[in-house]
């Protein structure tokens, strides 16, 4: 399929935003033959091919919450499509995060999204006990159960969404690389590419991780003010993601009564031990999130990521795959995991033999502030900066459409460009992951 001259509207990236863009501004123009996708490599060929799959509402921020609840209805809309799986997310927590997760719940309630919280340390171990008979972690003051979300299988949940926008006449083109962006009179009338140039009304740029080298062809500011802060900061920062696989069949860590369970999240400021050895891994808040997956072949998630250390300018252009195995987690990593596994489930003592050596994880692009940016630059180019939230945020996509359509989405305006300089930053919790 050859790249045309010209086109309405160009989306740069094939990950879960530039696709749920296409696919809802072909839907919502009827002209799906005036909407066209550009990849350097194939669907899914980036961040959102590699992610973990989870789809949540647990946030602290409101305006994140809003989102995501907006998100998980476009899951739900297809879930044989987007190859989801609504099994729930159960966010567990120590006494120094009760509060955070106590309003979490309010709020949840407030816009109608089904949660459960359990309160103190005997219920909570009962209440988790119900679930998984072996359940033993340590310090733990509160379980918030949500009723919807989950998690889906990333590379098919792709194809299920690029087959969508194929349907409403969208044309993704692969192998494409964008080398540029012309301006004339400051806005966008044409995306470069290595096979071309494509003259544009209006470019959507949704290349997550990727994203700091097209706000450079807009010639966008390198670092940004946040008032209270200590200066000026880079606008973008990376993080190492720590993610992996315990080779067991996935059945092992199904419920008492036989169901796969939610997916679940542990944060305790418990000491945690080497379960091999005893020796002590951490005396500090540490957090972890896993679940049974198919998909990966085990029992499959993550931990706290870290900055890459080393200058942005020198952080890999193509940050993912066997070619950047600096990036890949390490031994540190399964230590802390899979103690952390053994930590809350008797059943995964002495298993840290099973953790994959598969390349994992990837590199993570974050804001100043650590949460999205969508906003329209340079007149007519919409960027779609995720600061690593991304993939459950397929809903994003539908919202955008929109706002380039003429018609502004209350829900995106508290993630606007413009916040950082009237001081409008979002609430931080006291969770060890950077995005909450």
């Amino acid at each position: 399929m050859s790249l045309p001259k010209a086109a309405t509207y160009v989306v740069v990236g094939a990950g879960i935003h530039g696709l749920s863009t296409a696919w809802h501004l072909a839907r919502s123009t009827g002209r799906g033959e005036q909407v066209i996708v550009l990849d350097k490599a194939g669907v899914g060929a980036g961040a959102s091919g590699i992610a973990c799959g989870v789809v949540r509402n647990n946030y602290f921020q409101p305006a994140m919450r809003q989102l995501m609840a907006h998100s998980v209805s476009v899951w739900e809309s297809d879930p044989d499509a987007f190859s989801y799986h609504p099994v729930g997310y159960i966010q567990i927590a120590p006494e120094v995060m009760y509060e955070d997760v106590a309003q979490i719940y309010e709020e949840q309630r407030s816009i109608g999204y089904p949660s459960t919280l359990v309160e103190g340390e005997a219920p909570c171990r009962q209440y988790m006990e119900r679930l998984f008979s072996d359940w033993q972690a340590r310090n733990i003051s509160a379980v918030l159960h949500e009723h919807r979300g989950g998690y889906a299988n990333n590379q098919a949940s792709l194809r299920g969404l690029a087959a969508k926008a194929a349907d409403a006449g969208v044309a993704v083109h692969t192998g494409v690389e964008v080398t540029g962006l012309r301006l004339d009179g400051g806005a966008v009338t044409a995306v470069e590419t290595d096979q071309g140039s494509v003259a544009c009304d209006q470019v959507v740029i949704a290349v997550g991780p990727w994203v700091r080298d097209l706000w450079r062809m807009l010639d966008l500011p390198e670092t940004v003010e946040v008032p209270g802060g200590d200066g000026r900061r880079p606008m973008w920062t990376y993080w190492s993601l720590q993610e992996g696989t315990l080779r067991v069949d996935p059945s092992f860590l199904l419920t008492n009564d036989g169901n796969l369970p939610p997916v679940i999240h542990v944060d305790t400021d418990a000491p945690l031990f080497d379960d091999t050895d005893g020796s002590l891994v951490t005396d500090r808040l540490w957090g972890i999130y896993y679940k049974p997956d198919f998909n990966f072949g085990g029992v499959q998630g993550g931990a706290m990521p870290f900055v890459v250390d080393r200058p942005v300018n020198q952080v890999a252009v193509d940050p993912y795959g066997p070619a950047s195995p600096d990036f890949v987690v390490g031994p540190e990593f399964a230590r802390m995991w899979t103690s952390a596994l053994a930590h809350c489930h008797k059943r995964f003592e002495g298993k840290r033999h099973l953790f994959s050596k598969e390349p994992s994880g990837g590199i993570g692009c974050f804001t100043p502030d650590s949460f999205p940016v969508f906003d329209a630059f340079r007149q007519n180019a919409y960027v779609i900066a995720d600061s690593n939230h991304g993939y459950k945020m397929i809903g994003v996509g539908a919202l955008v459409a929109q706002e380039m359509l003429g018609r502004p989405q209350a829900m995106l305006e508290p993630f606007r460009f413009s916040r950082y300089a009237e001081g409008r930053p979002h609430p931080v919790s006291d969770s060890p992951f950077p995005w909450s």
